[in-house]
């Protein structure tokens, strides 16, 4: 979990009690060190946050402090549900299963009228769903090579339906209106390649790495590309 997102939820966390909660209690419930949670709270402190309370005692927030609601316009609503819509359709399951989180929790902060007209009825904005599972498989794979830099070991079907192992680096993920494509350095033909997701028939995320290189990125694809 980043900094950003443990920060916010230890807020929430702190928001809706009214006695102490322990350092390490809050260690405990994201899986880090007391230390950690001490510099948590100083960070939150020195933001304006007011925060009373002590190590080895516990912190809760000064009586009567509040976090401003979190509004949407209708139209960055339905900027946010159609986004939401179209993961929960085209992306893999777990991206699946987080846009789902994600909208639950929108919904719950929504003003009566806006829950009514962006939540309850919702059937004016529909991404109809073409495609199978097939379209998006591996994506969760992929997506955690890509953010620790693994190297990924393919079992490739060609548009001539031959077999193809390769070794690639993986560097971006890009959806294309009907289907994903791995974008990787083939250690093969030592060049960028674009591999489609439902033509991958075996993936193993190796604990091998590699380097970041600047000519050797998605960037750089994307200059080669025009993009």
């Amino acid at each position: 979990m980043r900094k950003a997102e443990r920060l916010f939820q230890l807020l929430t966390l702190m928001r809706g009690r009214r006695t102490v909660i322990t350092a390490q209690t809050l260690a405990e419930y994201f899986d880090v060190s007391d230390r950690t949670i001490y510099r948590d709270i100083q960070a939150l402190t020195l933001s304006g946050v007011p925060i009373e309370g002590e190590a080895g005692v516990g912190y809760r927030l000064k009586p009567g402090f509040s976090i401003p609601p979190l509004m949407f316009s209708p139209q960055e609503l339905e900027a946010l549900l159609l986004g939401v819509r179209m993961v929960q359709r085209f992306a893999d399951t777990q991206l699946g299963i987080a846009a789902d989180s994600a909208l639950c929790k929108i919904q719950a902060i929504l003003p009566d009228k806006l829950h009514f007209d962006h939540a309850i009825k919702p059937e004016w904005m529909l991404v109809p769903d073409f495609s199978t599972n097939e379209n998006a498989k591996f994506g969760e794979q992929i997506r955690a090579a890509i953010k620790n830099k693994n190297i990924l070991n393919l079992e490739y079907e060609t548009e001539s339906k031959q077999l193809s192992n390769r070794k690639v680096r993986p560097l971006g993920l890009i959806f294309w209106g009907k289907v994903w494509t791995l974008v990787g350095w083939c250690e093969l033909r030592e060049d960028y390649r674009s591999f489609r997701l439902d033509r991958i028939k075996s993936l193993l995320r190796n604990e091998e790495t590699y380097l970041e290189q600047a000519d050797i990125s998605l960037q750089n694809f994307l200059d080669q590309q025009g993009c």
